[in-house]
């Protein structure tokens, strides 16, 4: 219906997803999801019940647990209902909550590696100061911060996406509501709203990255004085698999934003995979890179399987 005007009360989801591939994808995204709640469940669990893990790592590796619960929640359900049962139908409130969500999660993902990768530089690299310098207070703050900082950067996109109009269509061709798709259908033509995403992913995606980079090539140059083999091999084992995860998370969703932002336009099914790619695997990842290679939750985990906690039974 290209001249037709729409009313937009709602918007009609069209996931690009082959026919073939179809079943793999709804399987995949299932496992996806089934994965991501029960590591990320047990993570949060096993820091709550643990009195000794209420330092401030954990409560880092508990709130990226919690961010990553809500970030698969927010989208999984809604894209295995388009998948499984053609539900493609999403109102307009709904579709803003999701896209908010999406967006306020996605920056605070990104604000919160670069924290856990200063955290880790202050604990190798300044060892004896780091209970002085990083405390509970402190990881507090940093993670309250961490929000406020999303929600300002996620409140003009909001405004923006309200001042859309939809005058041709209101189907947009992705898996879930996402402001990209939104402005490339709308019949408002403003620079602003492409821009705005270029600019704000530029500065939180490439200057979170150099952070961690930094971050993490201070902790090279400082496992490198390090005089045990054993010593080494850990610190190098950690880093390279938190910069899987970070590339996992980074290198997709910046193509998927600043490609658009510059005017090139990705095939619905190419920004479709590596949105998916960037925003739903590392949530599943993450237990297992930050959390499962760690003794104490590893312990932790051990003895709540077992019912042996850590305080002594009462009798």
């Amino acid at each position: 219906m290209p001249n037709a005007t729409v009313t937009v009360s709602e918007f009609v989801l069209h996931c690009a997803i082959e026919k073939d591939k179809m079943t793999f994808t709804i399987v995949a995204l299932a496992f996806i999801y089934l994965v991501t709640l029960c590591g990320n469940l047990l993570v949060i669990v096993v820091i709550i019940l643990n009195p000794h893990l209420q330092s401030p790592m954990f409560f880092y590796i508990g709130t990226l647990a919690a961010i990553d619960v809500v970030n698969n929640s927010n989208l999984i359900p809604r894209m295995l209902a388009i998948l499984a049962f053609n539900a493609n139908t999403v109102p307009y409130g709904p579709c803003l909550l999701q896209l908010s969500v999406v967006y306020h999660f996605g920056v605070a993902e990104t604000l919160l590696l670069c924290v856990m990768a200063c955290d880790r530089y202050v604990a190798v690299v300044y060892p004896l100061r780091y209970p002085s310098i990083v405390t509970n207070k402190t990881v507090c703050f940093s993670i309250f911060l961490v929000n406020v900082i999303a929600a300002a950067i996620l409140t003009p996109y909001m405004v923006f996406a309200t001042e859309l109009s939809f005058c041709h269509t209101n189907i947009l061709p992705y898996c879930f509501c996402d402001f990209v798709t939104m402005v490339h259908i709308s019949c408002t033509e403003d620079p602003r709203h492409l821009t705005l995403l270029s600019t704000t992913t530029i500065i939180t995606g490439v200057g979170g990255l150099v952070i961690i980079l930094f971050s993490y090539s201070r902790i090279v140059v400082a496992a490198l004085k390090i005089s045990s083999a054993d010593g080494k091999k850990k610190v190098f084992s950690t880093l390279l698999t938190h910069l899987l995860v970070v590339c996992l998370f980074y290198l997709p969703l910046m193509i998927s934003y600043i490609l658009p932002g510059v005017g090139v336009r990705l095939s619905a099914e190419a920004y479709n995979v590596l949105v998916i790619i960037a925003i739903m695997v590392p949530p599943m990842m993450n237990p297992i890179i930050y959390s499962f290679r760690n003794k104490e939750i590893k312990g932790s985990i051990y003895r709540l399987w077992t019912r042996k906690r850590t305080t002594p039974d009462s009798h």
